[in-house]
């Protein structure tokens, strides 16, 4: 792999990065399962896109983009939460909706950003490397996010954000609203997935309405990969952990794809997935297998 082909694998890293941030919100703090990234990925790209080509300014254009995606949560959890449809297909209404809207916020499938002012446009026209800008910028973004959330979490509202994924009639039963804090949750989520979905317009100079289809796996890959390589039970260490998912997710598939192992081809991306969350999954089952043997066997025989 090549130098140029590793910084952009790290730069795509690092923007799937804030997707797995806002897919361990859900699924591991909330315990929602939301399948609503798909489309607020899209959402984020789209309202960007088309924002910038409007005339407004990338950075206002980059937070329209995720206010869009954080509305994007706040339909599905009104769903879930008011109208008591099961998260899961809640998540999927707001899904399939998205994608019909994102095509209205365009006005066609996809649009081209070539030539547009982006976030990077500042940094780039000082004589910087697009490359070294774009992934220092994102970068920095993805650092700020993180340590947002960590804050986050680690207040009393994060504290009762993380007891409603644990024990929702608990907190009811302390006082605690479950419906802001479902609220809130799928908003942050799908807000920073948005982010990232604007980031990845603006970077890659182009919005199309299918670049969401399997975010969500993409996310969840990156969740299970950073937590079982870097466990533990501190806030820092379990975002850092989905952040370092992401990358080694890319550059594992990165790597698969360029060396040509096993005869891989960029259509087997979805097979190159699937076999790294299934190992991500069954590694830990193993490891805590062998363990237990291994302190069976040390134990003493009874008389």
């Amino acid at each position: 792999m090549s130098l140029f082909a590793f910084l952009g694998t790290l730069e795509i890293g690092l923007i799937y990065g804030l997707v797995a941030l806002g897919v361990y919100l859900t699924f591991r703090i909330l315990d929602f399962p939301d399948l609503t990234v798909d489309g607020s990925f899209p959402m984020g790209g789209a309202v960007a896109a088309t924002a910038i080509v409007a005339g407004i300014n990338p950075w206002v254009a980059t937070i329209l983009a995720t206010f869009s995606g954080a509305f994007c949560g706040l339909v599905t959890a009104f769903l879930a939460v008011r109208c008591g449809i099961l998260h899961l297909l809640a998540s999927i209404l707001t899904m399939i909706a998205a994608f019909s809207v994102n095509i209205r916020i365009m006005g066609r499938p996809n649009i081209a950003l070539l030539g547009e002012p982006t976030i990077f446009s500042p940094f780039e026209s000082l004589g910087f490397d697009p490359l070294h800008v774009h992934l220092g910028v994102i970068f920095i973004l993805v650092v700020c996010s993180s340590l947002f959330v960590i804050r986050l979490l680690s207040s009393d509202f994060g504290l009762g954000l993380r007891a409603t994924g644990v024990n929702s009639q608990m907190v009811a039963a302390q006082g605690g609203n479950i419906g802001l804090f479902t609220y809130f949750g799928l908003a942050l989520s799908n807000g920073l997935v948005a982010f990232s979905g604007a980031l990845f317009a603006q970077s890659n100079s182009f919005a199309d309405v299918t670049s969401g289809v399997g975010t969500i796996v993409v996310g969840l890959a990156a969740v299970i990969l950073g937590q079982t390589l870097l466990s533990g039970t501190r806030i820092w260490v379990a975002v850092s952990a989905v952040i370092l998912g992401s990358i080694l997710y890319r550059l594992s598939v990165a790597f698969a794809l360029s060396s040509g192992m096993f005869g891989l081809q960029a259509s087997d991306l979805n097979l190159i997935t699937a076999v790294l969350v299934a190992l991500a999954l069954v590694i830990p089952k193993m490891k805590n297998t062998v363990q237990c043997k291994m302190m069976s066997g040390r134990l003493p025989d009874s008389d």
